[in-house]
């Protein structure tokens, strides 16, 4: 039986990626590991394309459906443009949760700048809660394209804001009653807002402006997960610092509450670049001169069978994780 959450790297080989299709000759970039869109040629522009679901929340659903699936598209260096979606109802749902939902993509996508442009919505027998799947394009100059399989030996990893911003966000929110017991209104209310820094369209494309290698958003599996994407994608290794991962107190104190590993949290939020070193300095500017703080947590390497975490000066393999710590708790 296959694990909730992500399907393993080993049987997307096995399963998916054997059957895609026909070879479209305008597809520059294409269905593999690590890789969150498709990039096909459109003479002097890119169209990147984006789909992802979100299962693991109710409450800001469409909120989620927008940025998630914008974030994917920016880290190719696209602006988020239009977007489509399907929605799947449980039976239990009335008219109040649909237009809900709608309004929150409607306010999300709004803020963007991106058209919503059609979809599909239904009732579905079985379900417990909401699905909402979303599928976002955006255009690039071709000059201008990045991709998640960029990373270069020696290239800094650098990472925005906090990890686990999203999963604190929906354990906060769906957890409510117990954290508040636990550690009070208004820390719940702290973790809560981290939603509102969810999208890293801003981040990613101010870094492009600067020069990146690649950019990745770590959503299932954290920012353990997500490294192991840019790794295998580009056929390095990496070596990281756990003492430079920004986590935030709130995080932390849930992560324990929970025994959850931060690392591999959920991470929409957070952005994953690889830049050459040269540019780390100028790229921190930019992102700092735009609100946005971001840490050096280590290096990709030339072996690819080198993918370790350093803590407390020891060296351990930082395995990737087998499914979302978000699954323990809801």
């Amino acid at each position: 039986m296959l694990p909730p959450g992500k399907i393993p790297p080993e049987k997307l080989r096995e399963l998916v990626f054997n059957y895609l299709g026909a070879r479209g000759e305008r597809v520059i970039i294409g269905a593999d590991l690590g890789i969150d869109a498709a990039a096909i040629d459109f003479g002097s522009s890119v169209l990147v394309a984006s789909t992802d679901p979100i299962t693991g929340a109710e409450k800001g659903i469409g909120f989620y459906a927008v940025h998630v699936n914008a974030n994917d598209v920016a880290t190719f260096g696209a602006k988020p443009k239009w977007f489509l979606v399907s929605i799947l109802l449980p039976e239990s749902a009335d008219e109040r949760l649909l237009a809900e939902i709608m309004r929150e993509l409607h306010e999300s996508a709004s803020k963007l700048g991106v058209a919503i442009v059609g979809g599909h919505t239904e009732v579905t027998p079985g379900l417990e809660k909401p699905i909402v799947v979303g599928t976002m394009l955006g255009e690039v100059e071709r000059e201008k394209l990045v991709t998640s399989n960029g990373a270069r030996p020696g290239d800094a990893v650098i990472v925005t804001k906090w990890a686990g911003l999203e999963g604190t966000s929906i354990i906060a929110s769906e957890r409510k009653e117990e954290l508040e017991r636990a550690f009070g209104r208004d820390f719940v209310e702290k973790a809560m807002s981290f939603i509102e820094m969810i999208s890293v369209v801003d981040d990613a494309l101010t870094a492009n402006e600067v020069g990146v290698h690649a950019m990745h958003d770590p959503t299932e599996g954290g920012i353990a997960n997500g490294l192991h994407e840019m790794a295998d994608a580009a056929g390095v290794g990496f070596r990281v610092y756990r003492e430079r991962i920004p986590i935030r107190e709130e995080t932390l104190k849930i992560c324990r509450f929970y025994n959850l590993n931060p690392l591999a949290l959920i991470s929409s939020g957070t952005l994953m670049i690889a830049a050459p070193k040269n540019k780390v300095r100028d790229i921190a500017d930019a992102l700092r001169a735009r609100g946005i703080n971001a840490a050096v947590i280590g290096e990709f390497v030339e072996d690819p069978g080198v993918k370790v975490i350093v803590e407390n000066g020891s060296e351990m393999p930082l395995k990737r994780p087998e499914s979302d710590e978000l699954w323990k708790v809801v």
